[in-house]
């Protein structure tokens, strides 16, 4: 379980002022659950997940995994997945090697990375592009790719931030249906950030909505 404690988070904006941007907010994911979190823009989403993945510090209040807290773990030792709004895939690597990046910089030989990336991309039917350049693909394809880089080093947790906000509406539409199918068969925790209530719903177990620094339920 995913479990996060009285998070305090100030911000610094670009005139110097201080805004309370999380203020003591908690909540718990259970393994296998996909949690929506709502909220418009600006109003910290994006930076909660960076401070669960270890990638942005805390005022105060911790961020804990089956119960031992993560304060002191640095982001490459919490196996945590991060998928990006704009997915960041690397343009200079062909798909195969995306997907198995990961599995590289934890030291696994290439060609064993590569032959599990091939196996991984299999799952998203993306499999007859493992040598494709990233430029080739479409909106879907790189976010199917975005997905099984993610999940391919067997991630704790998965943190999505706007995964599909830069796709059309019908295949936003069909790669939510997609996504929650694919979960199914990987148990992780899933926290899912959107705008989109529509979308929230669609693919959350539970939901919740960010507002002034602290958490509704909605569902």
């Amino acid at each position: 379980m995913l479990e996060l404690q009285h998070i305090h988070k100030t911000w610094r904006n670009n005139e110097g002022h201080l805004r309370l941007l999380l203020n003591g907010i908690s909540l718990q994911a259970k393994v296998g659950e996909t949690l929506a979190i709502l909220g418009p823009s600006g109003s910290g989403k994006s930076t909660l997940l960076k401070i669960i993945a270890g990638l942005e510090p805390v005022d105060s209040g911790v961020v804990l995994f089956d119960g031992a807290p993560l304060t002191d773990t640095p982001p490459e030792q919490r196996n945590f997945g991060f998928m990006f709004q704009d997915f960041a895939l690397f343009p200079h690597l062909n798909v195969q090697d995306n997907v198995a990046f990961g599995l590289i910089e934890r030291g696994q030989k290439k060609q064993e990375a590569r032959d599990q990336a091939v196996s991984m991309l299999a799952r998203f039917e993306m499999q007859n592009f493992a040598h494709s350049k990233i430029s080739v693909l479409s909106g879907g394809e790189q976010q199917r790719v975005a997905l099984a880089r993610a999940l391919i080093t067997k991630p704790r947790v998965l943190l999505l931030d706007e995964p599909f906000s830069a796709l059309d509406a019908d295949l936003r539409k069909h790669l939510r249906q997609e996504f929650k199918t694919h979960m199914a068969f990987f148990s992780v925790v899933v926290l899912w950030v959107t705008h989109d209530e529509t979308e929230a719903r669609a693919v959350g177990d539970a939901g919740v909505r960010l507002m002034q620094g602290q958490f509704d339920k909605l569902w």
